[in-house]
């Protein structure tokens, strides 16, 4: 009798929750939060096909909203990537191969991504979530570039689930930025939060000759060649992995996966340790892979090396070091190339006393960086170039990222130098339709174009981007001449430049003199 009245609680339930008003109940608390998205339609689609009532309840909090949306992303890029993993056997070029390959890459990235904002830690905070579901809409978009890069969009790309994911995470994102989260602190003694005493001390002062590796181009270490080092690099280690590249040229590509966290990598300095690759567009790379340097891995610490890429101009495209790892610092290294020299891809990254040659868009991508007390060297491009320093690629307004350039110099190379007059440079050009670069309290010489920035064609972003500048000094700082454009704007409030200071905006809080490195938190008085 007992079961049978059990049993019949259950069916009244289960007919209960089928009822029209029931459905239209949760329909309704569904409504509510799609509808505080930038795109309803595509969350009430995904959410109805992938929301059970039974299992999940109805989301009453943003918080739990926000995970059902994490969910449907994941399930999403888990499709996503099983199709295009299928799809490597419909590419008809080598060009195809190429762009596909690059998508394995990205969307497993994406799917890790998503994995660590399912499965946070104590210590993760909202700031962290939003970072790592921008670098997962990069990823996107990254995936995408390649075809059109190498022009082969008519055959696999369509069948590339991108749209719908990509709207999911823009979803996440402008729930999340709606949220008020504060971006991590910094210790005391000026150095960034992820930098573990020990780091800091190889910081502060030269690496002692003790670390876990040696490479050497004569014999005398360990390994003659980075790639093998790497191979002896634990995977997912908490600790610190220091190899040590004596002087020397070494031509070799080379990846710091992502398994490969907590990695330095220090030489004997930009004039003698020399990482050199030639991959470029012009040779058949996308963008992406034309890396001579790529960076996935977190935590990474590059010290006293240059990074180069050979390609030349004539190669279009060509990449020194593309950068992904969340938490990456770079200290006193050189990145020498023409076009597209250091791809700032994603996540958060620091660069401090570094110099950065190259012709056209030559610091682009679409991390929340900061590059502080750099030189900046534009180059002789081809005939007819226009130079470009930046080319920010933030693709949705929630994205936390952009490029901040504090306290640096920009000058011209000594082969510009005596054809200045041939050639127009500017600041930047909006690579993306919310793309974002400022430049703080720094140096522009006299090369810089009176007007400051360059459109990316015609009026496209002109409304969207932000490009700002404050208290720039030099013969080129004067912002009476520059473009009119509705997402441009003089800096004129402290408070409004703050948001683009190592604190506010890759989660600084104060860099002191006597820590070695002169870093700051803020603005320079």
């Amino acid at each position: 009798m007992a079961k049978s009245l059990t049993l019949i609680i259950v069916c009244i339930f289960l007919f209960s929750l089928s009822s029209p008003a029931l459905s239209s109940f949760f329909s309704n608390a569904i409504d509510f939060w799609c509808n505080k998205t930038p795109h309803p339609q595509t969350c009430k689609d995904f959410v109805s096909v992938n929301y059970h009532p039974l299992e999940d309840g109805i989301p009453k909090t943003a918080f739990q909203f926000k995970n059902l949306i994490l969910r449907i992303a994941m399930h999403q890029s888990v499709k996503a990537q099983s199709q295009i993993m299928w799809l490597g056997n419909k590419c008809r070029s080598k060009q195809e191969k190429t762009a596909w390959s690059d998508c394995i890459t990205l969307y497993q990235d994406t799917i890790n991504l998503l994995n660590q904002a399912l499965h946070p830690t104590k210590q993760s905070t909202g700031y962290d979530l939003q970072t790592w579901l921008s670098t997962a809409l990069t990823n996107i978009e990254t995936c995408q570039t390649g075809f059109h890069e190498l022009g082969v969009v008519d055959n696999v790309l369509p069948l590339i689930p991108n749209k719908n994911i990509s709207e999911i995470i823009s979803d996440f994102l402008a729930l999340n930025n709606a949220s008020s989260f504060i971006p991590p602190k910094t210790n005391k003694n000026g150095f960034p939060r992820w930098l573990s005493p020990n780091d800091r001390k190889l910081l502060e002062s030269p690496p002692s000759l003790s670390p876990d590796v040696v490479v050497a181009k004569d014999g005398s270490g360990n390994f003659e060649t980075i790639k093998e080092a790497l191979k002896v690099v634990p995977k997912m280690s908490q600790k610190r992995f220091v190899i040590y590249v004596k002087r020397g040229v070494y031509n070799e590509n080379i990846e710091i996966e992502n398994s490969m966290k907590n990695v330095m990598l220090y030489g004997d300095g930009i004039r003698l340790t020399i990482i050199s690759g030639s991959r470029s567009v012009g040779g058949g790379s996308t963008t992406f892979n034309s890396a001579t340097v790529a960076i996935t891995g977190d935590g990474f610490i590059g010290r006293g090396i240059t990074f180069r890429n050979s390609a030349g101009p004539e190669n279009h495209q060509a990449v020194a070091v593309r950068c992904g790892g969340d938490l990456s610092v770079f200290y006193r290294c050189a990145f020498e190339g023409y076009q597209d020299t250091l791809y700032v891809h994603s996540q958060r990254q620091f660069y401090r006393e570094c110099c950065i040659y190259g012709t056209v868009d030559f610091i682009f991508g679409n991390a929340a960086v900061v590059f502080q007390s750099c030189n900046i060297y534009a180059r002789r491009p081809m005939q007819k170039q226009k130079i470009a320093i930046t080319a920010q690629g933030r693709t949705d307004p929630n994205q936390n990222t952009g490029i901040c350039i504090q306290n640096s110099r920009v000058m011209a190379a000594e082969d510009l130098a005596p054809v200045l007059s041939s050639f127009k440079t500017f600041l930047g050009r909006p690579w993306r339709e919310y793309s974002r670069t400022v430049f703080l309290q720094t140096y522009l010489d006299a090369m810089i174009d009176p007007s400051g920035w360059l459109e990316w064609k015609d009026d496209f972003a002109l409304d969207t981007l932000y490009y700002g500048e404050y208290k720039n000094l030099g013969p080129r700082a004067s912002t009476r001449g520059r473009v009119k454009w509705r997402g441009y704007r003089a800096i004129i409030s402290a408070s409004e430049a703050s948001k683009f200071t190592v604190e506010n905006f890759i989660g600084g809080r104060s860099w002191l003199p006597g820590t070695g490195i002169p870093f700051f938190s803020g603005l320079y008085d």
